[in-house]
């Protein structure tokens, strides 16, 4: 599970950190992300984790999340898999886990990053503390 958080908690880093992405964050509550990131990836690897936060269409709807914003991502994450030195296979794994969900998480057919997050958007409530 430490391997886990420290993963989790270098992309959500690298991912604050990218100005080709980070507006999409702009009124993410990262301690709520951190968590849900956690679970679905412990979820993933087999356990004990449960994730109970909204699928992804619904959780990124609205945001108007572009194939290029979508890719800046990826690129993150491999960025972080790298990082930590996981296998070439492993990371195949877990980008076959996430290229399914690319048409629930973009909404505009473009290239272009660093969009903002559209005003209307209505985040996921925080953390209870």
């Amino acid at each position: 599970m430490e391997s886990i958080v420290g993963v989790v908690e270098d992309f959500r880093d690298r991912v604050a950190a990218d100005a080709r992405i980070n507006q999409k964050f702009a009124r993410t509550d990262l301690d709520r992300l951190r968590k849900m990131l956690i679970d679905q990836v412990c979820e993933v690897a087999g356990g004990p984790c449960t994730y109970t936060g909204r699928n992804m269409k619904d959780a990124h709807a609205g945001m108007k999340v572009t194939s290029g914003e979508f890719n800046a991502l990826v690129e993150d994450l491999v960025a972080t898999l790298d990082h930590f030195k996981v296998g070439k296979t492993e990371q195949a794994e877990i980008l076959g886990v996430l290229g399914p969900l690319k048409s629930d998480i973009v909404e505009v057919d473009s290239s272009q990053v660093g969009t903002p997050l559209p005003a209307t958007y209505q985040p996921a409530p925080a953390l209870m503390r």
